[in-house]
């Protein structure tokens, strides 16, 4: 789940709270690029009574949508500190990029806009996406990503990125478990996700979410049996940013109902490798 600190709706404490308020029992924060919120998160989920694993989401290089979530992190690595600040700066860079990019477009939205989605948080794509929704630029959130916000004109302003390697080793020093997230974005045929997967394991991959909210049942199956294959563990998340963020997402609940998973297998396995 992601909350303010990166591009979602909820402060690290009211995502607990709420997450408690759902019978959630075990959950993640894996913010975009950053720990920031792990520390408030993990006070909250202990008051709460909610098992909490510290995490991130890690935007590489490759594929446009290719993210790398960390499990298990120790947020105290030097290197995962460094790379965090350095995260948070490119994103700040390109928030100002974005601005310039729409306007061109003849999408021009308001920092005052934009910000009224991101809380006091950090802005990401999904907080532009609302603005220009409610500037009437696009019929809803599909659409400003489809018309704005993930073309390859959009992507010729990105910000740099690491490559899978440094992404997932900076995880594995930190004495995390590297997992691909949603593989359904990749949008790769099974061949092609079967090899990139290959790839990613001789980098250190430790993992695949399996369940997702957006995933089908057919879609589950493909991972499923990719994970047994290249002997990942499986994982599962919601990405919940918050209804005013990405509205058909909910907490623990993907769109066949509930992730349907058992998490306290999961959250073993997660710290069993995690000492590995």
């Amino acid at each position: 789940m992601h909350t303010n600190r990166s591009d979602g709706q909820y402060s690290p404490r009211a995502l607990v709270a709420l997450a408690a308020r759902r019978g959630v029992s075990l959950m993640a924060i894996t913010d975009h690029d950053t720990i920031d919120g792990i520390s408030e998160g993990a006070e909250a989920a202990r008051e709460a009574g909610i098992d909490f694993i510290p995490g991130i989401e890690i935007s590489v290089k490759g594929s446009r949508e290719l993210h790398i979530l960390g499990y298990c992190i120790d947020c105290e690595d030097r290197e995962l500190l460094r790379m965090n600040a350095e995260f948070v700066r490119l994103r700040k860079l390109r928030e100002e990029r974005i601005y310039a990019y729409l306007k061109g477009k003849g999408a021009s939205v308001s920092q005052d806009a934009v910000r009224a989605y991101a809380a006091s948080g950090m802005v990401g794509r999904p907080h532009f996406a609302r603005a220009l929704v409610s500037a009437g630029y696009a019929a809803n959130f599909k659409d400003a990503f489809a018309k704005y916000l993930s073309t390859p004109d959009f992507y010729a302003i990105e910000r740099p990125k690491p490559t899978p390697g440094v992404g997932i080793g900076v995880i594995r020093a930190a004495g995390g478990v590297a997992v691909l997230a949603h593989p359904i974005a990749l949008r790769l045929a099974a061949p092609e996700l079967d090899a990139l997967l290959a790839d990613l394991v001789r980098d250190g991959l430790r993992g695949l979410e399996c369940y997702y909210s957006s995933h089908s049942p057919e879609q589950t199956a493909l991972y499923l049996s990719l994970a047994r294959k290249h002997g990942l563990v499986v994982t599962g998340g919601s990405d919940f940013h918050g209804e005013r963020v990405k509205q058909d997402v909910e907490i623990g609940r993907g769109v066949n109902g509930p992730l349907g998973y058992n998490d306290f297998d999961i959250k073993e396995k997660l710290w069993e490798l995690r000492w590995k």
